[in-house]
């Protein structure tokens, strides 16, 4: 055998055993996802300071959820990529991996998938009011779509504003879906 020929085999059988480029990119759903919350009070340390310089914010968290603007989450390193959007059926909001969250990294570390989202403001500390509703906001395991498209249904209510707690703005059970259709 020629090496030309055995150097195209090998080749050939590197790109069966690992993963394309291509499928990393496909959009997929994982399901029994921990979903808690966080804000200006209990971010460390306190205020709206993030990891990631994503999108221009500055390392400042934000968003309001939609595909242009995705709200802020924290989780472990190599769970995500850096600046990777996903959708939050839960919340029917996009959400940028901008942030480190140490808890997520301690989840990660035995495989259990963990995000911690940004419940706002990037400029107002809404102390134990805004704690107790990151609270009233986590639910039990969720689904999330990684790689989605533009055009999820949004809801770019904000979850914590002006002593406000978005509780009724959450969907629990929402299927994750990588079927557009906007709403």
């Amino acid at each position: 055998m020629s090496f030309l020929v055995v150097q195209t085999i090998v080749l050939a059988l590197a790109l069966l055993t690992h993963s394309s480029p291509l499928a990393e990119r496909a959009c997929s759903t994982r399901s029994g996802v921990t979903h808690t919350f966080y804000g200006y009070p209990d971010n460390d340390p306190p205020g709206p300071a993030t990891a990631y310089n994503c999108g221009g914010r500055n390392n400042v968290a934000g968003g309001t959820g939609t595909y242009t603007n995705p709200l802020t989450f924290a989780s472990a390193p190599g769970e995500f990529t850096s600046c990777e959007v996903i959708y939050v059926p839960y919340l029917k909001k996009y959400a940028r991996f901008e942030d480190y969250c140490a808890q997520c990294a301690t989840d990660w570390k035995t495989g259990k998938y963990h995000i911690d989202l940004w419940t706002g403001s990037s400029t107002v500390n809404g102390g134990a009011n805004q704690i107790q509703c990151e609270n009233n906001l986590t639910p039990n395991a969720q689904s999330i779509v990684r790689q989605p498209p533009n055009n999820l249904a949004v809801d770019s209510t904000a979850l914590y504003a002006n002593g406000q707690c978005a509780t009724t703005h959450t969907y629990n059970g929402n299927p994750a879906s990588c079927s557009g259709g906007g709403g």
